[in-house]
């Protein structure tokens, strides 16, 4: 088979390669500060990953910091002792929102689109942690306000800054492993027990309460989901495992592992979505197995993603047909397979590969995740995970929890936003939120 690349074919894909660079700088007019000022920036959620994600904006002016937990915040605040502190996000917009240019959000899932809806609508910047939302449609919303608003985004998918992401998308897109028709992504593969987990005790929702921390206001921590007394199951941390606040390791980390095989194949939303694992009305599922089909895109075949976690792994990897990573991200092309996660990847068979002339690089190494949509903020320059794109990559995730907790095979209506003919998705796709919390 033949493993030499065209310079046609080159050139072609780095063309296509470089759309993702200029999407949004037909989006964003450059609103805020000039290239030689500093931005005005707000934080919602500034403890945990919070904290993490404003120390990645910290050559800007922090000038309001906001978080429920006083205490779990109390570093942040002291790293910043120039910026008005809040525990309401919607007093700090109402209050400051003439001297903020941008915000980002470090909150909780359940907490993410509110008040991005609300800063995009006042027109700020708005960066936010993955994934992008709670709900599928609350995903959709926030792309939409962005177009609308014509302000900068980008979700917080740090891994696809990274230059081992790019190499992978210039082979893929260069032809290196010919037509791709299927991807296999895992997470957290046991390779000592079997490829489909058995299933597991998820624990129910705890029966009785516990007393509030001093310094955390619980009701805003709950926000617009559903009233549960506080407990340590919920906060501050293990929210990630409650269908109520999250979508457990699959909604975790499908943006981050997928995220490559959407940008390197040009994925946007699946067509149908299946999915197994067990299924319990408050905590997430433990183990997921999901496959998604996406329909040709111009010259490109139709693709079938399959997504693993909580042990569960592809045949081929337990059959020893490629490396046993214990999370990665397999692509299956017409000429050979890539496997990749996030520091490396290995063209597979090694020995058809041992000659493989790699593409020269074309896509521009990134400056830094939060660098580039600070930069971007101030020009109007593009970032690559800006809300449209992070925005279909985390409907598509999110989908997949649909699936399971719905028991349907879904077949996907993307432009309305609708299973179609299954009704009883309807509420997980857009959920209720609990009384006096609306989305804008």
């Amino acid at each position: 088979m033949s493993k030499l690349i065209t310079r046609r074919q080159m050139l072609r894909h780095a063309a296509v390669a470089g759309g993702l660079w200029t999407m949004t700088a037909r989006l964003s007019p450059g609103r805020g500060a000039s290239p030689n000022e500093k931005l005005n920036i707000a934080g919602i959620g500034v403890g945990g990953r919070g904290a993490d994600n404003v120390r990645g904006v910290a050559s800007e002016n922090l000038v309001a910091l906001c978080d429920v937990d006083e205490s779990r915040a109390a570093r942040t605040f002291a790293d910043f002792p120039k910026a008005q502190r809040f525990q309401d996000f919607r007093k700090m917009l109402d209050q400051m929102h003439g001297q903020i240019d941008a915000v980002v959000i470090g909150t909780p899932d359940h907490t993410h689109a509110i008040p991005g809806v609300m800063a995009m609508q006042l027109g700020k910047h708005c960066y936010c942690e993955k994934p992008l939302t709670h709900s599928v449609y609350e995903a959709r919303r926030m792309a939409e306000v962005a177009a609308e608003n014509r302000v900068v985004t980008q979700m917080g998918n740090q891994i696809h800054a990274g230059a081992n992401y790019r190499r992978v998308v210039e082979l893929i897109r260069t032809g290196a492993i010919g037509a791709v028709h299927e991807v296999h992504a895992w997470l957290g593969a046991r390779f000592d027990g079997p490829a489909t987990p058995t299933d597991q005790a998820q624990p129910d929702a705890p029966a009785e309460g516990q007393p509030i921390p001093k310094g955390l206001n619980w009701d805003l921590w709950l926000g617009p989901a559903e009233f549960r007394p506080y407990h340590n199951a919920y906060a501050p941390f293990h929210w990630r495992y409650w269908w109520n606040f999250a979508n457990g390791a699959l909604g975790d980390f499908f943006c981050h592992y997928c995220d490559v095989a959407f940008w390197a194949l040009d994925l946007r939303h699946p067509t149908k979505v299946q999915a197994e694992g067990p299924v319990h009305p408050e905590s997430a599922a433990r183990w997921t197995i999901a496959h998604q089909e996406y329909p040709a895109r111009g010259d490109q075949p139709p693709v079938t993603l399959h997504w693993y976690n909580g042990g569960a792994y592809p045949e081929m990897v337990k059959q020893q047909k490629v490396p046993q990573w214990g999370s990665a991200v397999l692509f299956v092309g017409s000429q050979g397979m890539l496997i990749t996660d996030y520091g490396r990847h290995q063209l597979l068979p090694e020995d058809e590969f041992a000659d493989f002339q790699r593409p020269e690089p074309f896509i521009p190494d990134s400056i830094g995740h939060h660098r580039e949509w600070v930069e971007a903020c101030k020009t109007g320059g593009p970032t690559t995970c800006n809300f449209d794109y992070s925005g279909a990559l985390t409907e598509a995730a999110l989908l997949c929890n649909v699936a399971l907790r719905s028991g349907k095979t879904i077949h996907w209506d993307a432009q309305n936003l609708k299973a179609i003919d299954a009704a009883q998705c309807d509420a997980l796709i857009r959920r209720e939120y609990r009384p006096g919390w609306s989305l804008p």
